[in-house]
């Protein structure tokens, strides 16, 4: 799944980016055993919420998986749907 592409480069952005950014992983689908199945196989170190009544997913106005959310100082939000690749994700966090 693009989730399964996508999460060791935002595990490593998270890494990259620790001093200037704060990662939180939000799942939607699933349960408790497959959450951890998820973080254990792609070794996670940032927090994950488990968001099962979607109140997060609606506050950010997320329809689906996977997404990115990033709300910056200021308080804008920039909402991205889809996987977003390493090179955009690192791009986005730079400020380029």
């Amino acid at each position: 799944s693009t989730c399964n592409r996508e999460a060791p480069s935002v595990e490593e952005a998270s890494r990259q980016f620790a001093d200037t950014a704060q990662f939180f992983g939000v799942a939607w689908y699933g349960d408790a055993d497959s959450y951890a199945g998820f973080v254990g196989k792609h070794g996670l170190t940032f927090p994950q919420i488990d968001d099962t009544a979607g109140e997060v997913f609606a506050r950010f106005g997320v329809p689906s998986q996977p997404a990115l959310v990033i709300v910056r100082p200021d308080g804008q939000v920039e909402q991205y749907l889809g996987a977003v690749e390493p090179e955009q994700l690192e791009e986005l966090l730079s400020g380029a």
